[in-house]
């Protein structure tokens, strides 16, 4: 790799470290929900350790490597640097790198799934690690992973068999993409769930389906397909072959965040809470995903909670096939007062859904109101914090039980200091700046209620039952012809859509959210304005300063789109850019990208806001039709077509070359959050919270004291 090409896959120099406010919204809370939200959070960073090896081989060494240097140091980096010989601003580089890789829970970016390397040299980090035998143990056993950059495939994660990196798949360099996507249909058979799992292909010839529990073999009373082990496959890439279920995969830390969260349990405010953390402790003891969704059944119906959280395998962003679930948890305080609004907004739901580009035929027969809250994160473990959530994923459960959206205050309202913004034009920024936290606002809020929340997915759910009218089935309003396609008994949204999934349903949130912010009575829920469509008042700047933040989204989201493999390594930029492209596309110079220069340098977005309710709002209602019926209907040939090649497209001359230099020319650092520690008085039963200065050593210090 030479040298330019290098430069992207260095660490931000420097990061954005900032902090995530906490102290008096954890004040606020009793005694014995201090004791809940301790144990929540105890539980969920138990799992940290998880999450690391979901990412790379060497990310747990490295992660061991940073707690060994600040031991033999006592968290005097200076001092380290003077008895190693290595230079101040070097050291700073390696903490600069450091902290990222603990903002990211491993080497490759969350956001992106592109591997950063430090900026000093490797000289530097091994004469630091020479200065204690335990540092110089873990700096070696990474076994040079930390700089090398020889392969780019093995830069980003993915197949195997397509030249990247994945752990979920253990061990197994030469799994192929098809033994994988046979694996899955095998799972989906039997029944088994894949989120809690990991693939191991054996030298023998035959496959391991390594499951997360702290038991170690099957349970007594049988796992959640019974206490078979071992199956002979018939058919696909695996005919001949024996599938093995293995359990007792993360055992340690699986038997830790059990013990945790049955404290948590003993701390509930009600039964529900109880009955939740006491399914959560089944799942991380026996590896059951039945219990787990259990877990899931009651947080929905823990209503108005004021400590919130959800902790498991949840998101599969990351799995190649897109099915094994990252571990993440959460712990945060319930902000009644911004809850407020997103409570309104959950009341107007039932008369905003209808509004949307599809007929009743392709919407669920009764809109689940969930709790949609705004939260203030006391801790998150994962590999990144979003700005909001909506879950759980099982799309049984959505559409049966309904479920929750939150929004995370402290995550919106963090702000990195000296913050640039490229892409924006000079007459803009006055608008944007002012408005673009209350557009975000409004967009979270809407993608995760509305966004993810609505939709009805055609199915025969069982042999001949089907949940719409298979004999006159409803018309597709994109072909004006009745539908000829639906998801089989046993088939799920992610089984059939695949790794594309995440990426599709992401953007499909991100349109709705679009196309129903030009509802002007939305905008007043969150207050601004009277109702009254006026595209000229501060209503409309908020309306505005979203389609703008889009665009711009949608232009820096070329930064996270791989030249070499000509993919996306991130589904929410994939997203975005597709909708930048359906911007642009609108007609009526709606949205186009200037520059006086040839070299780009200068490039610009020019948005005309008078058109945003008619061309804009009309080019994402076509959008979003189309990606709606796709889903709902399984036609993943088509909609994988007009998404993943039509509309996400990139190509290497004009986006890919020539507009993702100046992307990467104006890169962002991505902010680094630096999170609080609860502390136990077992004597007292007080539970005491300590922040950290957003510093690179507030960063580490916090880890450092998190594993104690």
């Amino acid at each position: 790799m030479d040298a330019q090409e290098l430069k992207s896959y260095l660490a931000d120099a420097p990061p954005s470290v900032v902090r995530l406010e906490i102290a008096k919204h954890f004040d606020s809370l009793t005694d014995k929900q201090k004791r809940y939200a301790h144990y929540i959070s105890k539980a969920s960073f138990a799992g940290s350790r998880i999450q690391m090896r979901q990412v790379s081989p060497e990310s747990e060494h490295i992660f061991d490597l940073i707690l060994a240097l600040h031991k033999a140091c006592n968290g005097d980096w200076k001092a380290l640097g003077q008895k190693a010989s290595v230079a101040d601003e070097d050291v700073n580089l390696f903490l600069q790198w450091a902290v990222q890789f603990l903002g990211n829970g491993g080497n490759y970016r969350s956001f992106g799934d592109s591997k950063f390397i430090p900026r000093c040299k490797e000289t530097d980090v091994a004469r630091l690690a020479a200065t204690s035998p335990e540092a110089d143990k873990l700096f070696k056993a990474t076994n040079g992973a930390i700089f090398s950059s020889g392969n780019q495939g093995l830069m980003h994660l993915g197949y195997p068999d397509e030249g990247h990196l994945t752990t979920y798949y253990v061990d197994s360099p030469d799994v192929t993409k098809a033994e994988v996507n046979s694996i899955a249909k095998f799972m989906e058979s039997k029944g088994l769930l894949p989120e809690n799992t990991r693939l191991r292909k054996s030298t023998k010839g035959f496959f391991e389906i390594l499951i997360a529990s702290a038991q170690t073999s099957v349970p007594s009373e049988g796992g959640d397909i019974g206490k078979e082990t071992e199956f002979k496959v018939d058919e696909g890439a695996l005919a001949g072959k024996t599938v093995k279920l293995v359990y007792g995969d993360h055992s340690k830390e699986m038997a830790s965040a059990a013990a945790y969260i049955a404290k948590a349990a003993e701390n509930a405010d009600n039964e529900t809470q109880q009955k939740m953390h006491t399914a959560y402790a089944k799942s991380f003891d026996n590896g059951s995903l039945l219990a787990f969704k259990d877990s899931q059944r009651f947080w929905i119906r823990d209503k108005g909670p004021d400590v919130e959280c959800n902790v498991g395998f949840i998101e599969t962003y990351r799995d190649p096939a897109g099915v094994r679930g990252e571990w993440e948890g959460f712990a945060a305080i319930v902000n009644k007062e911004r809850t407020r609004a997103f409570g309104e907004l959950v009341s107007a739901s039932p008369r905003l859904i209808p509004l949307l580009p599809w007929s009743a035929d392709f919407e669920k027969d009764n809109f689940l109101a969930p709790d949609f809250t705004s939260l203030e994160v006391l801790t998150f473990a994962g590999s990144g914090i979003p700005a909001g959530i909506n879950i759980p994923n099982y799309d049984d459960i959505r559409q049966s039980d309904g479920f929750k959206n939150v929004s995370l205050g402290n995550v919106l309202s963090a702000k990195a200091p000296n913050e640039k913004i490229p892409f924006i034009k000079e007459d803009d920024l006055e608008v944007y700046t002012k408005y673009r936290d209350a557009a975000f606002e409004v967009q979270v809020g809407l993608h995760e209620l509305t966004g993810h929340g609505c939709g009805k997915l055609l199915q025969e759910t069982s042999p001949g039952v089907f949940n719409f009218d298979h004999t006159n089935p409803p018309t597709n309003p994109i072909t004006n012809k009745p539908v000829t396609s639906w998801y089989k008994p046993g088939q799920t949204w992610g089984g059939v859509f695949g790794g594309l999934a995440g990426a599709y349903e992401e953007c499909r949130a991100e349109l709705v959210a679009m196309y129903l912010s030009c509802e002007f009575p939305v905008l007043k829920i969150f207050g601004f304005g009277d109702g009254s469509e006026n595209i000229d008042g501060e209503a409309g700047d908020v309306l505005y300063a979203s389609y703008l933040s889009m665009a711009r989204a949608g232009l820096a989201a070329l930064e996270f789109w791989d030249p070499k493999s000509q993919k996306w390594g991130q589904p929410h930029c994939q997203a975005r850019f597709a909708i930048l492209k359906s911007f642009l596309q609108a007609g009526e110079d709606f949205c186009k990208l200037e520059s006086s220069k040839d070299d780009l340098s200068d490039l610009s977005i020019k948005l005309d806001r008078s058109l945003i309710m008619t061309k804009g709002r009309q080019a994402v209602g076509d959008f979003l039709q189309k990606i709606h019926i796709y889903k709902s209907t399984a036609d993943v040939q088509t909609g994988s077509k007009f998404f993943g090649d039509e509309m996400s497209g990139v190509g290497l001359e004009y986006w890919g070359t020539k507009v993702r230099q100046v992307v990467l020319a104006n890169r962002q650092p991505r902010k680094v959050f630096v999170q609080a520690n609860t502390y136990l008085d077992e004597s007292s039963g007080k539970v005491t919270c300590k922040q950290y200065e957003p510093t690179l050593e507030g960063m580490i210090e916090s880890w450092v004291d998190r594993q104690i």
